[in-house]
């Protein structure tokens, strides 16, 4: 069986109980980093072995993780922090587990998706993930298209190019109030909520620390055009019904 395990962002009482079994019970644990997963398993008194998973291995552990699950054995993948498969590697192994008809099974827990966007004070009824922007190419064309966005958007990005992504959302997508979320559950957690023009001003010449989550309103006048295109339309197919 294979066991999706998610794990702290960073306060370490985040943990589940069920992860902390489910983890002590498999063979094998696939990490992301080895050592950061491994200062985990110390912290918790957890012996079971790791390997690692990521990026540059995934090529080959692909194959090595399904043939251990056909042989019986139980595996736990997580990554360095919070859900895997989530802006993380992951889903190829789900992907051939289940193409196996292995049992998957997620062990739910801390994402910095769902922490940040509990905490931001924004409509999040409907929203886009993009995860990490790309840092060169096809960085405009994406952040264009998110010009109309109607829905909340949201991001990861790193310290150093915080202040280049706000610049970038008001170049490319325009105007909006933003909320930059850092470092949750960690001791310097912070909220910050502001238009773009605003957060430039703040953080620009700053040396800025910890990875974030930037949440972005949606294009408010494209949603309240399709409100009243609707409210026109459900009134004209009232009068063709009388």
């Amino acid at each position: 069986m294979l066991y999706i395990v998610a794990t702290p962002i960073g306060n370490l009482e985040d943990i589940t109980l069920r992860a902390i079994r489910i983890l002590k019970e498999v063979d094998y644990v696939f990490a992301e980093d080895t050592r950061v997963t491994k200062k985990l398993l110390n912290h918790l008194e957890i012996e079971t072995t790791i390997y690692r998973y990521d990026e540059h291995t995934k090529q080959h552990q692909v194959e090595n993780i399904v043939n251990l699950l056909k042989e019986g054995k139980n595996i736990a993948l997580v990554t360095d922090a919070g859900t895997p498969c989530i802006s993380d590697p992951g889903y190829e192994v789900v992907d051939e587990a289940l193409k196996n008809d292995i049992k998957v099974v997620p062990i739910p827990g801390v994402s910095a998706m769902t922490a940040a966007a509990s905490v931001a004070g924004v409509s999040m009824r409907r929203f886009v993930f993009e995860g990490f922007l790309p840092k060169k190419k096809g960085r405009q064309t994406l952040l264009k298209s998110f010009a109309d966005e109607k829905r909340t958007i949201m991001f990861f990005e790193s310290p150093h190019r915080v202040v280049r992504t706000l610049k970038d959302i008001e170049e490319f997508i325009g105007e909006r109030e933003v909320v930059l979320i850092r470092e949750i559950t960690k001791i310097y957690e912070e909220i910050v909520r502001g238009t773009t023009k605003e957060l430039i001003e703040k953080f620009e010449n700053k040396t800025l620390k910890g990875e974030y989550v930037i949440i972005v309103r949606g294009n408010e006048v494209e949603e309240k055009k399709e409100k009243v295109n609707k409210y026109a339309k459900d009134i004209e197919e009232e009068d063709e019904e009388e």
